[in-house]
């Protein structure tokens, strides 16, 4: 029963594990109204999948049901930012149904209900159903609860029902994506011959000697890079430019904050609670009244009371009162109602902590030696912080040694008990013997058991109506004396407004550089805007935001400014690579004295034990094809220069090892077949998404 009972529990979780992800999704029901322009707009489709056409209705009705899942599984209607994630992964569980129902039905691939029947209660139980019903307490799994669940089926809860109907109804996608991916899984297979190379590149060594000139050693004026070499590399390497649909946006932005009368208003009304505060008989009930915070009365012990009791100024006791001051946006005041003694007692310490190199009592004696030496200028005058810092080893030295405060238990009992020991503020007189050391200590704080409470009052410094009215038709004046880029730019430069760039923003994106919620704008530039417009006001969050399309790049080759300072350094490189093997070609001797010809850049370097499953060189980082040449010469053969992505090289065989032929290549073969079929499942996921030719134009509903 204690099974049923988790199934109970938890069945949403079930279809999620049981989908394997948390597909969720909502869309805001306005939206579905029959005064919604969207739809009466003609824009009916949130995209095309495998040729299918996904109507707004059909994702909601997805979402719908995946919404409910997710709601069962956590317990707690979605936040505002899982609604993001919510409709992305919508799409996500969309692409899946629609992706692979074609490939599933080219092969005659299916679930029959026959299979549902022995996943759930035959001899082929679900992995999903056999965890859900897996007693907790034995670790054992029954078949007999499966079954007893299901007769009681029709006596559990509406949502009960509902969780197992769903859980059931995804049990067949499940076992119809398993098969799919097994199909391809179990007729992978690795030859003898890629086990022998696994072998070999595992383990042949090469031991050589190269010289390696960077491309950095040469100055980038050394060279020319013309716009026209720029845009014939670009058209040479189309492949490697491919771009998403993006616009560039400029934005200027007003942020809203209370204004000098704003917070005079506040001030005034702290003052008078201030007032209030100090003659209340009952100040829990006044502070939670009256206070804009969630901490408005609670208890602290010395090492949780707000900073601005630390202050020396400040008198702690009965009635002690402190502010008004600001924190965090608001104008805070605190009273102390009582000081009461507690069970728990606490403190606050520095030190400076002497490591010994070794247990035995020579390494001892030299750190307590040393400690005592450090102790002795410390009461001598010299400033503990400083001595901490200078001294310390361990992750208190940067911080003048501070530990802060700590209660029972946090501290090694030698360390506790020396500091609890203490009658007054000070350094002690000896050093103290831990477990990690020796440690010179200053007792900040003497032992206490004191709790306070302290009743806050805090109060939001707002935005008035009439502030926020005011930064509205600034920005508003903005936008009506810009209609395009450059009345945009100028309007900026004579208002003093700082112009901010969002590069690439794409159709989906809700973040923009410079606003966490920029969804708002990236809807604007790609359902009602076009190069040069220039928007109405935004507002997001505590800010006035107006924007004007400044670049836009089609799908496909991107143009070369949004590039052009990754073609130039390719460009740039291509051409030092030119000078630079012009330069060696015309040298001869050993490595040395060509790199002694070459100058300035040119060093020698030794790799031992290199390995062809490596794919990179000392000094040189990333260079696979700098590894292939190397295992493709003799030994005292020594290459031509040559060019890698970071600079050229010369490369000379010192010694080859070939290993020895082994008998079984087995073990070689079994790790290339599991490497290859841990990547199966992934790489059928990509490829049956790229053929199904996806098309997603969420971005003109959300």
């Amino acid at each position: 029963m204690a099974a049923i009972n988790t199934l109970r529990e938890k069945g949403g979780k079930i279809i999620v594990f049981l989908i394997g992800f948390s597909i969720v999704a909502f869309v805001g029901a306005d939206l579905l109204g029959p005064n919604s322009t969207l739809l009466g707009s003609g824009k009916t489709n949130v995209g095309e999948i495998a040729g299918s056409k996904i109507s707004y209705q059909d994702f909601l009705a997805k979402q719908d049901e995946i919404e409910y899942n997710w709601s069962q599984s956590n317990r707690r209607t979605p936040t505002s930012n899982d609604l993001v994630g919510i409709r992305n992964l919508t799409w996500d569980a969309l692409v899946a149904e629609y992706a692979f129902k074609n490939e599933f039905n080219a092969i005659g691939l299916d679930v029959s209900d026959e299979e549902i029947v022995d996943m759930v209660q035959g001899d082929n139980i679900s992995p999903e159903i056999r965890q859900a019903f897996t007693d907790p307490e034995t670790g054992e799994f029954s078949k007999d609860n499966v079954v007893a669940f299901l007769k009681n089926l029709g006596e559990q809860t509406p949502d009960q029902r509902a969780n197992w109907y769903n859980f059931e109804k995804n049990l067949g996608p499940g076992r119809l994506r398993l098969k799919f991916d097994n199909l391809i899984i179990k007729t992978n297979y690795a030859t003898e011959a890629e086990a022998e190379y696994k072998y070999k590149s595992e383990s042949n060594t090469s031991d050589i000697n190269y010289i390696y000139i960077p491309f950095l050693s040469m100055a980038d004026s050394a060279v020319e890079v013309t716009d026209s070499e720029l845009r014939a590399y670009l058209e040479d390497n189309e492949k490697e430019y491919q771009k998403e649909e993006a616009k560039t946006i400029k934005y200027i932005s007003f942020d809203v904050v209370p204004s000098a009368e704003d917070t005079a208003l506040v001030v005034e009304e702290i003052e008078r609670l201030k007032a209030e505060l100090i003659e209340s008989d009952n100040d829990s009930t006044f502070a939670v009244v009256n206070s804009d915070a969630s901490d408005a009365f609670r208890n602290y012990t010395p090492g949780q009371l707000p900073t601005v009791f630390l202050g020396e100024d400040v008198v702690m006791g009965e009635g002690a009162f402190v502010g008004p001051v600001v924190e965090n946006g608001n104008y805070a005041i605190y009273k102390v109602t009582s000081m009461s003694p507690s069970d728990t007692y606490s403190a606050r310490a520095s030190h400076i902590l002497f490591k010994w190199a070794s247990d035995s009592d020579t390494d001892k004696a030299k750190a307590k030696k040393e400690a005592r030496n450090i102790l002795r200028q410390i009461r001598n005058g010299a400033d503990f912080a400083e001595m901490a810092r200078l001294h310390g080893t361990d992750g208190t030295a940067s911080k003048g040694g501070d530990l802060g405060w700590f209660s029972d238990g946090a501290m090694v009992a030698p360390f506790q008990e020396a500091v609890y020991a203490a009658s007054r503020k000070g350094v002690l007189k000896d050093v103290v013997e831990t477990q990690f050391g020796y440690h010179i200590i200053d007792v900040t704080e003497t032992k206490t058991n004191v709790v306070y409470k302290v009743a806050k009052v805090s109060l939001e410094i707002f935005v008035s109506d009439e502030t926020r009215n005011k930064y509205f038709r600034d920005a508003e004046g903005f936008a009506l004396n810009a209609s395009n880029i450059e009345e945009f730019e100028n309007a900026a430069k004579e208002n003093g407004l700082a112009v901010k760039t969002a590069a690439r923003v794409r159709k989906n994106d809700r973040r923009i550089t410079g606003i966490s919620e920029g969804r708002s704008v990236a809807y604007w530039a790609y359902n009602n805007a076009s190069l040069g417009d220039v928007s109405e006001v935004f507002e997001i969050d505590n800010q006035y935001v107006v924007a004007v399309i400044t670049e836009e790049q089609e799908e496909g080759v991107a143009e070369l400014e949004s590039v052009r300072f990754e073609v130039t350094k390719k460009v740039r490189d291509q051409k030092k690579a030119n000078i630079i093997i012009e330069k060696l070609t015309g040298l001869a001797g050993s490595l040395d004295e060509i790199a002694s010809g070459y100058g300035e850049g040119a060093k020698v370097y030794n790799m031992p034990a290199l390995k062809l499953s490596s794919n990179s060189l000392t000094s040189v980082g990333l260079a696979p094809e700098a590894v292939g040449v190397a295992f493709s010469m003799e030994n005292g053969e020594t290459t031509l220069p040559f060019a890698v992505d970071n600079g050229v090289l010369i490369i000379e065989m010192v010694n080859k090892l070939e290993a020895p032929e082994i008998s079984d290549y087995e073990s070689y073969r079994t790790q290339v077949l599991q490497q290859r079929q841990g990547r199966i499942a992934y790489n059928v996921d990509q490829t049956v998404k790229e053929l199904a030719d996806i098309k997603d134009e969420r971005y003109k509903f959300f």
